[in-house]
């Protein structure tokens, strides 16, 4: 590393300023030292600096203070704090504030190292891990609600803190978590994306962790686990909230200590890693009722990103057709064709329970099954289902009928159900069971369902299951059942 780059280290204790001045001066920094916040903000006045560590106690103030004021005034020091074993609250509460990462007293060095490296990444690249122009590639929409969200991403992708990305399904988490990735100083190490429903209960430590050969029957080889497979990059974990209590505990050990211990492994492992989470569940409401653990909770959602519905950014939708049509036309080789304005009308109007990925389904269907080189209305064969811009009155009902409640968000009448299965919704009156078959009536009716998660879901089955709200075994009888492939 070069001479010239430099470090300003703030600690009270003697002991752990010289082991951190000699280890940063091995890897090449010429380091100042202080004892206290006054003697921090008197270097920071005469001299700049390419990194920062701070502790949280100093004499006269606290290190949050100090990492604040160097986020404010020279928001290109990477700033991280060190704090006192297991003080997660601490590390926190400084990631928050603005610092990139923590160590944790005793310090590893091996650990340090890595964190120095990654703070000298973020001072050589600016350009590639905060470039407004590649996020909005990425992630198009001229919507506030997404000019917000890119924004927000260019500042967290330079940061090291965990990042919690909440949204509906559909809406592209895994894009958001795959361009702040990209657009950080991991962006060069690997991106390991796991879903976290689709894997069974008895191997979930094994597939995280890793395991020795022979520590359990059928483990004939060594296997890293998924931890080891994102060193040096960023680990994604979707549908987070999948994991089941006793995982979590194992989990949360591994984010603080930052260190795995492969199953029928003596010693534990360092692993450096930055963690991504999404879900599109009320993560805060699965804590509330204790079937997710409050201090992992905290720990993964350091930072908070929440990804738009597309019915809340409609303004989009006719910039986003064009995209994905023009994708898919490339994809088939040929000329994009043209929506309607009566097309471009309805989709206006419709919900998309299925956001951008249920649109791009639909784009997808319609240019298969289009005649000419326009899509019309009846190409896209949208669901009947009842959306937020429904006229505002009512039909005249008939005598002794209930009227019609509204539906839950992205829930659907039993008709639409039917007309995304391919079944004439015409043929099913929920008040006409006296004259009909009503278990006959109540499987077509879960048929449709059952058949529109599986296509919400891209015919993942475990994904399918949970928005169902059915076990996984449960949907595997109906399918058998049903006789759906």
């Amino acid at each position: 590393m070069a001479e010239t780059r430099s470090a300003l280290i703030v600690d009270d204790e003697r002991d752990i300023r010289e082991l951190l001045v000699m280890t940063l001066g091995r890897m090449g920094l010429r380091c100042d030292t202080a004892s206290s916040l006054g003697d921090a903000r008197a270097h920071l006045a005469r001299n700049r600096y390419d990194l920062c560590l701070t502790d949280m106690r100093l004499p006269d103030g606290s290190g949050i203070d100090l990492i604040a004021e160097i986020s404010e005034q020279f928001p290109d020091t990477p700033v991280a704090m060190i704090t006192a074993f297991g003080n997660v609250d601490a590390a926190v509460e400084a990631l928050k504030a603005g610092a990139f990462d923590f160590v944790a007293k005793p310090v590893e060095l091996s650990v340090l190292r890595d964190l120095v490296r990654h703070a000298l990444d973020l001072k050589e690249k600016p350009a590639v891990r905060a470039n407004p122009e590649n996020v909005a590639t990425r992630l198009y929409g001229e919507s506030p609600a997404m000019q917000q969200l890119r924004e927000t991403i260019t500042k967290v992708a330079r940061s090291q803190a965990p990042v919690y990305i909440a949204g509906e399904s559909g809406v592209g988490k895994e894009l958001v978590a795959r361009t702040i990735h990209a657009e950080g100083s991991r962006g060069a190490g690997p991106f390991v994306p796991v879903n976290c429903g689709a894997i069974p209960n008895e191997l979930m430590e094994s597939e995280f962790f890793g395991h020795k050969k022979g520590s359990f029957t059928g483990a004939h080889a060594d296997k890293p686990g998924l931890f080891h497979s994102a060193d040096g990059g960023t680990l994604f974990l979707d549908e987070v909230a999948e994991l089941p209590l006793p995982m979590q505990v194992k989990l949360l050990r591994a984010i603080q200590e930052k260190s795995v211990k492969p199953v029928g492994a003596n010693a534990e492992v360092m692993v450096d890693v930055r963690i991504l989470s999404a879900t599109h569940k009320d993560l805060a409401g699965m804590v509330a009722d204790g079937r997710f653990r409050q201090d992992l909770y905290y720990r993964i959602n350091v930072i908070e990103l929440r990804v738009p519905p597309l019915r809340e950014r409609l303004a989009d939708l006719p910039g986003l057709c064009a995209k994905i049509v023009q994708r898919l036309a490339a994809d088939l080789g040929r000329e994009p064709p043209a929506l309607s304005a009566e097309a471009m009308d309805a989709l206006g109007r419709y919900s998309f329970p299925g956001n951008v990925r249920e649109l791009e389904n639909i784009l997808e269907r319609a240019m298969a099954m289009a005649d000419g080189d326009q899509l019309e209305v009846h190409d896209l064969h949208l669901p009947q289902t009842v959306t937020a811009h429904a006229p505002a009155h009512q039909a005249p009902r008939e005598p002794g009928v209930a009227p019609l409640q509204p539906l839950a968000r992205g829930e659907q009448t039993p008709q639409a159900a039917a007309a995304a299965a391919g079944i004439d919704p015409r043929t099913i009156d929920p008040r006409d069971t006296a004259t009909s078959a009503l278990p006959s009536y109540i499987e077509e009716i879960e048929r449709a369902a059952i058949q529109h998660a599986l296509q919400e879901n891209r015919y993942n089955k475990t994904r399918t299951a949970a928005s169902l709200g059915i076990t996984f075994r449960a949907l595997r009888y109906k399918l058998k059942k049903l006789g759906i492939d």
